[in-house]
């Protein structure tokens, strides 16, 4: 492919001072000094047992060396291995290979090109800071074999690993999503925390539709009628798609991935799926996985399923609600609660943080021009900055729990959000707001999403501005990603702005 030519301490600090415990050297991808930023969990150093040692082959996710995938394969009768990755939309890229190719210390490479396209696949003008490598070089493919596991929709036997991206010199990309991440939860590390978080992800189902001129319409259910909106925690309504819900259960557990709960949701045939709290790397390497598999199980009942924020006119949005708590690293202790069980600053701190950055940072939570479809009045989604306790109304929910499940819910990430930058963007904002000491506003226990006002930038063009605009960014995320990616998103409205719309033709063709 080539290159298209141009035509810790909990003590708060200043948001000035968020690098002052940080070690100056490594690789632009990375807050640690020393060697490149891992790219691969490798526990074959681990005293374990013999008993333990075996239990590997037994393992449905997940080996500790490449000869035990080796042996986890040959049991498994794997022919083809898919090595991927996700690009900035949080689509699969990679390459598929024999089982015992991939064994057998092969180097894998992808264009560095492929991570500055469109969603629609076109290579957008340079603007900005945003730049082309002038010579598309490679990126290596580094397999965390973590997360090695079966794709159970396949008829012949294979096996999937998710994969990191380095440079020749084996650093960490810094623009890749995977990477941004371990970025994030790197300046955690550094001060002694560390994140969990548990997505919520919604989804439709839609009859199949090949032109994408007309709108996308509910599917038939089993029992023969179209479902209807108005279902929400439905057991009836869940119970429609029964066979599509046992095949996602099935290829969950043949991947090693827990669903925690399902739900019917509000909108007609749209569901809902909990995932159990953890890693943030683990969480968003779920969230990329149960996508694929929620599309794949669809596709076997001969429907699609949808991530898109506002897929169907006058229904709700797919949110992606991410819970999120911090704890110290040392003890487990949750840092959002004192020993006596109330508040702790650091939590009100990563209110404030939110607050005031995540509208800066919309942009990796709700990407796409569809996105802001959902954040509009009158539509159930938050478009507001504020906080509550148990207020679905906000933007940042606070749920009933005891002292040590204090955390705080992020309403305003969308379900087309790539859930790399979606977790990494939300934990940033929350860092800054703990490092910065930024306070809150008064918490409310009103209704507020229902008086017309909209606190968050209101397009795509708008979110990509503030996004820019902001320093600390920069820094959390890198230059280089915040370049890359503002770029590819105006890119996107551009590949927008060439499309005429049913409203413009209805109400402009004979009036103007």
């Amino acid at each position: 492919m080539s290159t298209p030519k141009k035509p810790g301490s909990s003590r708060p600090q200043t948001p000035e001072r968020i690098d002052s415990r940080r070690r100056t050297g490594g690789n632009e991808a990375s807050p640690i000094k020393g060697t490149p930023m891992p790219v691969k969990r490798d526990l074959a150093q681990l005293k374990l047992s013999p008993e333990e040692t075996r239990a590997f082959l037994e393992s449905k996710r997940g080996v500790r060396s490449m000869e035990e995938a080796r042996e986890w394969l040959q049991l498994r009768g794997i022919d083809d291995l898919e090595c991927i990755t996700p690009d900035l939309a949080g689509v699969a890229r990679g390459k598929m290979m024999p089982a015992k190719k991939f064994t057998g210390n092969t180097s894998l490479a992808l264009p560095s090109a492929l991570f500055m396209h469109t969603i629609s696949g076109e290579y957008p003008e340079e603007s900005g800071d945003f730049r082309y490598s002038p010579n598309d070089g490679d990126l290596k493919l580094v397999p965390d074999l973590s997360t090695l596991c079966l794709v159970p929709w396949e008829n012949d036997p294979t096996a999937q690993v998710i994969c990191d991206l380095v440079d020749h010199s084996g650093s960490a990309v810094g623009y890749t999503p995977r990477n941004v991440l371990r970025r994030v939860l790197a300046l955690y590390e550094n001060r002694g925390w560390k994140p969990v978080v548990a997505p919520e992800i919604e989804f439709y189902l839609v009859s199949k539709n090949v032109d994408p001129d007309y709108p996308l319409v509910p599917p038939i259910g089993r029992s023969g009628r179209q479902i209807q909106s108005g279902q929400s925690y439905s057991i009836g309504g869940v119970n429609e798609f029964d066979e599509l819900i046992d095949d996602i259960y099935d290829f969950s557990d043949a991947q090693g991935l827990e669903i925690d709960t399902l739900i019917h949701e509000e909108g007609a045939a749209q569901l809902e799926i909990n995932l159990r709290h953890g890693n943030p790397l683990e969480l968003a390497d779920q969230v990329f996985m149960f996508k694929r598999t929620i599309r794949e199980a669809a596709l076997g009942q001969d429907i699609y399923a949808t991530f898109m924020a506002k897929p169907i006119q006058g229904q709700p949005g797919s949110a992606m609600h991410i819970h999120q708590s911090v704890v110290d690293s040392a003890t487990g202790r949750n840092i959002f609660s004192n020993e006596d069980g109330t508040a702790s600053e650091l939590f009100h701190y990563f209110l404030g943080g939110m607050q005031r950055y995540v509208p800066k940072a919309l942009l990796m939570m709700a990407p796409y021009v569809n996105s802001y479809r959902r954040l509009t009045y009158g539509m159930g989604a938050p478009t507001n900055t504020a906080w509550g306790y148990d207020n679905r109304t906000t933007a940042f929910r606070v749920p009933n729990s005891d002292p040590a499940g204090r955390r705080v819910e992020n309403r305003l990430p969308s379900s087309d959000a790539n859930p790399y930058l979606a977790i990494a963007a939300s934990l940033a904002c929350g860092y800054l707001g703990m490092v910065g000491a930024i306070a809150p506003g008064d918490p409310t226990d009103q209704t507020v999403n229902e008086d017309g006002e909209i606190e968050l930038p209101r397009g795509l063009l708008e979110a990509v501005a503030v996004f820019e605009a902001e320093e600390h960014f920069k820094e959390v995320f890198s230059r280089e990603f915040v370049a890359t990616y503002a770029g590819v998103k105006r890119g996107e409205h551009e590949t927008f702005m060439q499309v005429i719309s049913p409203w413009e033709r209805e109400f402009l063709l004979l009036q103007v």
